[in-house]
């Protein structure tokens, strides 16, 4: 089994309870950080957060610029921030121009991390109705890393994954349990 050491995700319209569906299964001893984009408002408060770490076991929070990337957290890019990963595992947020009409970005994240963790990436694309992380797993299958998309008949918005699956740039299409699933085979529970 392929030794992966991060995960980024995008999602946008719909997102909210993709993400609940999505994390909640995760167990406690999921190692790999997580990384999320999810578009909204610039004005958004931090509910995202607040909602995930109520159905999820592992520590949500909101990514803070120069901090360093810590195993088993899952990081939201905070409103109209693009977040990107640095070549030396820490994290950065940034307000240059929109891309794809969003900030964030999901292809600001998923490009960057692609650089960082090559082969041991994975990327996942949920629900949403733009076009924004098809380039991304572009890039992250480019280095060779592992791609997965909502399977586009259970997302409330089809265009995201069907544009990636078009595009040719998705390795895996699963509902959201079996992403949930695959996630989780990464790391078996150790029988007692």
């Amino acid at each position: 089994m392929m030794n992966y050491e991060a995960v980024v995700i995008g999602t946008s319209m719909g997102g909210l309870e993709a993400l609940r569906q999505l994390l909640a299964p995760l167990q406690r001893n999921f190692t790999l950080p997580i990384f999320i984009v999810q578009h909204r408002q610039a004005t958004a408060e931090e509910y995202l957060t607040t909602f995930l770490n109520e159905h999820c076991v592992l520590a949500v929070k909101e990514a803070v610029s120069g901090e360093a990337i810590q195993a088993g957290t899952v990081y939201l890019a905070p409103a109209d921030y693009h977040l990107l990963i640095e070549p030396n595992h820490t994290l950065s947020l940034s307000i240059d121009a929109k891309v794809n009409y969003c900030r964030p970005a999901i292809d600001v994240l998923f490009e960057t991390a692609a650089e960082v963790y090559q082969t041991h990436l994975i990327g996942i694309l949920l629900t949403g109705a733009n076009h924004d992380g098809t380039a991304g797993l572009r890039k992250i299958k480019h280095h060779g890393g592992f791609t997965l998309v909502q399977q586009p008949s259970t997302a409330v918005a089809k265009i995201m994954p069907l544009t990636a699956i078009q595009a040719k740039v998705v390795d895996r299409v699963g509902t959201l349990a079996e992403i949930a699933l695959f996630l989780n085979q990464l790391f078996p529970l150790k029988s007692s």
